[in-house]
């Protein structure tokens, strides 16, 4: 067996700060509001707490587009905040990752005011500049935010790269100084005893954009290296890199232990299974569970010893899992209990995103003054300009647009569902009332005491981190089963991943169960699942 690294058998739990709870009344989630509920999450079990950007930033998007790495947001708190959590967390066992936005900058971040004073400037390189080419646009690469990645700075007569929104510069990774004051900054946190990064983009850093290349370019694994080698990898911290490109293949590049990169990546494959082939995310098409299936045993089975999974449903960039692959009414705790049992128990280091816990859901909205999130207000306007109907695109919006993560966390059934006593800074999604982390510890049977189930199994039982996976091919198209088998036990995974009765039978003998989500069966002959019905059951060898 490999060297156990804390991560392999750790449990993350995503905060989006600005949503998870508000102590001042001003709407907006804090520090202190994460602090206050150390203890809930301490009794989920979790082992770690990544955060999405608490630094200082004016929010264009939500706090990805960073001004100051060595300061925190003013309306998350102060630094002596921050220090708190981390030293509460550690005494609760809970580790801090926080979330490292290093390809870009905010356009307000001293480099880039400083950058943009003239081409003699010597923070002039640490940005992405070029002249015009035949009086416009350097090349023709595209922003994820609709539009041009290109943004003219009139005073300079020159263009800046920006690969997300025009106020997130993108950083010169080529330029040593700029890596140089990256490190120094990681290195910053890292001795206030966090217990890793989030690394978001971080396949984009090696970008040559004069080639057109973005994700994956040629120097990118000698900057992860070099990173290693001057920052996290003198400290016992888990890295976990944001890479929408990765295959197998690549991902082995970034988590090989021999390469001393990354300890794992988050890889996006089923992510893009419900969206036309060479498409955008918007244009929609509904999930083949064959397609699920593969993807998710292709990355089961093959990075072996190169690599480690990272296993995740959902984070504050996709829709919620039980709106977007379950049943969202009729059978919403049964399938979100499914889809969490299907999931922790596989190969990799589980990561639950805030609400998924109790099942909280996708928040439809009417119209555009309704959306908060950068990504979908242009890509409206850009498809609105193009000639679709608005009410596909607000379909599309309501399918996969990122408000949908970003709803406040319901608490209770209070106003604002307990998040805020102040007006929130985004809708509460209706169904507060019903749907509540109060009403689900209290009640036995709910979606939260199945994701402490699955915790402590991860736990207590090290066939779940370190047993090898084999799919059932043989089954109906809507059951997802598979077997977990190390030297002393086997367990038998069973999903029904549908609204409807699917028939399955296996030769095994059941010994003992595990985790289910409703009566487990006695047999496993002959039997009639009924809607999203799941269980683990160990079998006899």
């Amino acid at each position: 067996m490999a060297k156990t690294k804390w991560w392999q058998e750790a449990v993350v739990y995503q905060i989006y700060p600005r949503s998870f709870q508000d102590t001042n009344g001003d709407g907006i989630g804090d520090l202190r509001g994460i602090i206050n509920r150390l203890d809930y999450l301490e009794k989920l079990g979790i082992t770690a707490l990544w955060l999405s950007p608490v630094y200082q930033s004016p929010n264009d998007d939500n706090g990805y587009d960073i001004s100051d790495y060595e300061a925190i947001m003013e309306e998350f708190g102060t630094m002596a905040d921050m220090d708190e959590l981390i030293q509460k967390a550690r005494q609760r066992d809970i580790r801090i990752i926080m979330d490292l936005v290093v390809n870009h900058t905010s356009d307000e971040h001293t480099w880039f005011v400083e950058a943009k004073k003239g081409r003699e400037n010597p923070y002039r390189d640490y940005y992405v500049w070029r002249d015009p080419v035949a009086g416009g646009v350097p090349n023709d690469l595209g922003s994820t935010f609709s539009g041009s990645a290109w943004e003219l700075d009139e005073a300079s007569g020159q263009y800046y790269l920006h690969l997300f929104s025009k106020k997130q510069p993108d950083l010169n990774f080529e330029n040593e100084k700029v890596r140089q004051e990256v490190y120094q900054m990681m290195n910053f946190w890292l001795d206030k005893g966090i217990g890793g990064f989030r690394m978001d983009v971080i396949d984009l850093v090696g970008k040559e954009p004069d080639k057109g290349i973005t994700g994956n370019g040629p120097k990118l694994h000698d900057y992860l290296q070099e990173m290693n080698h001057a920052t996290f990898g003198k400290h016992d911290v888990m890295t976990v890199g944001e890479t929408w490109g990765a295959t197998p293949e690549i991902a082995k590049l970034y988590s090989n232990p021999t390469r001393e990169e990354l300890s794992m990546v988050f890889q996006f494959e089923h992510i893009g299974l419900d969206q036309q082939e060479h498409q955008e995310k918007w244009d929609l098409k509904d999930l083949e569970m064959k397609d699920l299936k593969t993807v998710l045993s292709k990355w089961q089975t093959s990075l072996g010893s190169e690599g480690w999974n990272s296993l995740f449903w959902n984070n504050h960039d996709t829709p919620r899992i039980v709106s977007r692959w379950g049943n969202d009414t009729t059978y919403r705790v049964e399938s979100a209990k499914a889809l969490a049992i299907l999931l922790h128990m596989m190969k990799g280091t589980p990561y639950i995103y805030q609400g998924e816990e109790i099942g909280m859901t996708n928040c439809p909205v009417s119209s555009i003054d309704e959306v908060e999130d950068i990504e979908s207000v242009n890509m409206y306007a850009d498809r609105l300009a193009k000639g679709y109907d608005p009410k596909d695109i607000i379909k599309s919006i309501n399918v996969k647009g990122r408000d949908n993560a970003r709803t406040p966390i319901q608490w209770n059934k209070d106003a604002s569902g307990g998040f805020t006593t102040g007006t929130p800074w985004l809708h509460v999604n209706p169904n507060y009332e019903l749907i509540n982390v109060e009403a689900a510890l209290n009640d036995p049977n709910s979606i939260f005491y199945t994701y402490q189930k699955l915790i402590q199994l991860r736990k207590s039982e090290p066939l779940v981190i370190w047993g090898d996976y084999a799919l059932l091919e043989d089954t109906e198209d809507k059951v997802f089963a598979y077997t977990r088998t190390d030297n002393n036990k086997q367990i038998l995974v069973v999903v029904n991943l549908s609204n409807e009765v699917q028939n399955f039978t296996s030769d095994y003998e059941i010994k003992e169960t595990w985790i289910k989500n409703m009566a487990a069966p006695n047999t496993l002959k002959n039997i009639s699942l009924q809607p999203w019905q799941a269980f683990v059951v160990e079998v006899k060898r």
